[in-house]
């Protein structure tokens, strides 16, 4: 195991990164990137890294916010976490996509530490948490600027993960007051199976999951029925959908499980995947308000193959 260092700039190397890049073309740049990387690290086998950041780019986007591309992979005898940088400030197409980026933070962690990579990925996001540091980030001149840049001191490398780190935000919370009609839209437009229920203050009030939305509109006594014709048009479908606009969520949602604080350590989600059975598990700040979700998927994503 790689020693571990408090400091994303502990992994950065001046030889490793390009500023003002003119190329344009995303492929290009990443041959670039993994040429600087193989004079660096000659043990490093580029092909091997470029299949398993496309193998991964094919479940994890790489773009994960305007203007800055993560490419990354997990290889396995790697001896070290390894980074390389590629600026642009006019922005590189990257992966063909439409949207073009300024920065591009190749990244290759030892595939036996997921909880190595799990932090230094952690350590970048905060770093560009501020969407104005990409741009920053693209328009530095040189590389030792850039190393400047990061080695501000102000974010460290925890000794472990937290809930925090693993949780995801990116979700639109219901609302008590909100119709079935909303809640089934906001399902159908997030894919997710379940979310927290907040109030007009936004306290935590409870969860509303599809299940229970289909636990509403069926009889209650469907478990016991051998014979299901006098449901199969889908009648109960029907008559919840006509009354959908006069159904609030909190007609139907469910009490709140105890929720997990986002400062415990990020293990503790997997013994309470474990122990309740859930497929997900809401975190609170330490004011007791709304922070993140964790989905066992999204869970186990992340250290086995993120």
């Amino acid at each position: 195991m790689s020693e571990t260092k408090t400091e994303f700039s502990a992994y950065l190397s001046e030889n490793n990164i390009a500023c003002g890049v003119t190329e344009s073309d995303g492929e290009k740049v990443m041959d670039m990137q993994l040429d600087m990387l193989k004079k660096q690290y000659p043990y490093l086998n580029v092909e091997e890294a470029r299949a398993e950041i496309e193998k991964r780019e094919k479940v994890f986007p790489c773009i994960v916010a305007p203007g800055l591309a993560v490419p990354h992979a997990r290889l396995p005898k790697l001896e070290s976490p390894i980074v390389a940088i590629a600026c642009n400030p006019d922005g590189i197409t990257y992966r063909g996509k439409d949207l073009s980026v300024n920065v591009i933070v190749l990244i290759l962690t030892p595939l036996e530490d997921p909880n190595l990579h799990l932090q230094i990925m952690s350590m970048l996001a905060k770093s560009f948490a501020d969407p104005a540091n990409i741009r920053q980030v693209a328009c530095l001149k040189t590389p030792a600027e850039v190393c400047s840049f990061f080695a501000t001191g102000k974010i460290k490398m925890p000794e472990y993960l937290l809930a925090k780190d693993v949780m995801r935000t990116d979700f639109p919370p219901l609302h008590e007051t909100d119709t079935i009609r909303e809640a089934i839209d906001t399902f159908a437009t997030t894919q997710n199976a379940s979310l927290p229920v907040i109030d007009s203050v936004g306290d935590l009030r409870g969860v509303l999951s599809l299940k229970d939305v289909l636990s509403y509109t069926l009889p209650e006594h469907i478990l016991w029925m051998e014979n299901l014709s006098p449901i199969y048009r889908f009648q109960p479908f029907v008559d919840l959908l006509k009354s959908a606009e006069d159904t609030r969520v909190s007609d139907i949602m469910q009490a709140l499980d105890e929720p997990v604080s986002e400062e415990v350590p990020a293990v503790q989600l997997a013994k309470l995947f474990l122990e309740k059975g859930v497929s997900q598990l809401i975190v609170t700040d330490r004011n007791g308000r709304l922070a993140g979700l964790v989905s066992l998927r999204e869970f186990c994503a992340k250290f086995f193959w993120e």
